[in-house]
C-alpha cells in the first residue's frame, strides 16, 4: 500500500505518496507526538529500515496522516502501531512548520500538529521493530543537553523543536 499525504503542490492540498513529497521538498501536514510523564520525555530511537534517519532518535512518534484523518486520530492510530501505547489523553500543543534535510536527497517540509500525552509514570511501550529499534526516558534538561553535546544522534525535527518550540511542547524551554 502506498501512503499518499495531504500536500501543497502550486497552492493546492492534494494527496502525494509520501516519499514523493520528500523528495521534492513539498510541505505537507504531520503529527508529531512527546510522552511524557512529568519532566520525563519518551524517546524512540528510529529502525535501522526506515527510508530516512534511521537510527536516529526521535520524540515517542511522528507521522503523516491519511488523507481525510483527523490530526487527532493520526496520532492516536501512531502511538499505538508504533509503541503498542493506547489510551493516553492527547493535548494537542499547537502547529509547527518546518523544513528540515533529513539526508539522501529528502527533504521535511511539514506543517504539524503537535500533541502531549502525560503517561501515568514511566510506561514500559511495546515497539514495533519495523519502525523503532528501542525506546528510553530521559528528562527534558538532560535530553537537552545530550543534543547539544551530540545533534547528529537526534532527528532534525527533534532538534527543531527542542531549539525553537520548546516552550510551546513542554510549557517552559529547559535549562
Amino acid at each position: 500500500m502506498t501512503l499518499t499525504v495531504p500536500a501543497w503542490v502550486q497552492g493546492t492540498l492534494m494527496p502525494v505518496e509520501k516519499l514523493e513529497a520528500h523528495r521534492r521538498g513539498l510541505r505537507h501536514k504531520a503529527v508529531s507526538v512527546f510522552v511524557l510523564s512529568g519532566d520525563w520525555v519518551l524517546l524512540q530511537r528510529r529502525a535501522a529500515g526506515k527510508y530516512h534517519t534511521p537510527g536516529l532518535w526521535a520524540n515517542a512518534c511522528c507521522t503523516h496522516p491519511g488523507w481525510d484523518e483527523a490530526p487527532e486520530a493520526c496520532a492516536r492510530r501512531r502511538l499505538a502501531e508504533e509503541l503498542g501505547v493506547e489510551g493516553l489523553p492527547l493535548v494537542h500543543r499547537g502547529q509547527v512548520e518546518y523544513r528540515a534535510d533529513v539526508g539522501g536527497g529528502l527533504i521535511e517540509h511539514e506543517v504539524v500538529e503537535i500533541f502531549t500525552a502525560e503517561a501515568p509514570g514511566r510506561i514500559a511501550p511495546d515497539p514495533n521493530p519495523e519502525e523503532v529499534q528501542e525506546t528510553r526516558w530521559t528528562t527534558l534538561a538532560e535530553l537537552t543537553e545530550e543534543v547539544r553535546r551530540a545533534p547528529a544522534r537526534y532527528t532534525p525535527w527533534l532538534r527543531i523543536y527542542l531549539e525553537e518550540h520548546a516552550q510551546d511542547i513542554f510549557g517552559r524551554v529547559p535549562a
